[in-house]
């Protein structure tokens, strides 16, 4: 078999979310956009599933009303036919990878979705997780020490924490830029 190579396209996503699992919440936004150019983004609010919990502590965290998603959030399976159609537009044939700042939980929430609404999942099985790549970047011995606060200290940023998830994508790209050393490819910021 011949060794091909396929181009990859890093995309930041955030999520927001009723509960900490698929199957005990829902996921109620999705914030993605390119790595390389986060002016190039997607955001989707989700009608939350009536048959999952619905946690106070979560909507305290990030404002999302349980009552104006059901009336004005997109249906589980239009929001996953939205993302994965934006993916194909911006991946352009490269193979989108999802990047996340505690990448587990979003990408948990996101491949539920896209699999169980969609049928497939065009990140595939795995996600760059931000905090691990810290991790070992700056050989940080504690996983406590890789919580955002600590990261902004160490690299001299300051970010807004939001709670929306496009915002937040979009400051997860500033800080997989500053990672990997793309400052100066980036634009934007």
């Amino acid at each position: 078999m011949a060794n091909m190579k396929r181009d990859e396209v890093l995309v930041s996503v955030d999520v927001e979310a009723s509960g900490p699992t698929p199957s005990t919440g829902s996921l109620l936004s999705i914030g993605a956009c390119l790595v390389d150019d986060p002016s190039v983004g997607i955001y989707l609010e989700l009608k939350p599933d009536p048959d999952r919990p619905w946690s106070a502590e979560a909507e305290g965290v990030h404002g999302l009303e349980r009552g104006r998603l059901e009336r004005e959030g997109l249906t589980p399976v239009e929001a996953m036919r939205r993302l994965a159609d934006w993916l194909d537009q911006v991946a352009g044939g490269r193979q989108p990878i999802f990047v996340g700042f505690n990448a587990p939980f979003d990408w948990m929430f996101v491949a539920d979705y896209l699999s169980r609404y969609l049928g497939r999942n065009p990140f595939g099985i795995s996600a760059l997780d931000l905090k691990s790549y810290y991790m070992g970047r700056e050989a940080v011995e504690r996983w406590d020490e890789t919580r955002m606060i600590h990261v902004e200290g160490h690299y001299g940023l300051g970010f807004e924490h939001s709670h929306h998830a496009l915002h937040d994508a979009r400051d997860q790209a500033h800080l997989a830029r500053v990672l990997m050393g793309r400052r100066e490819e980036s634009s934007g910021l």
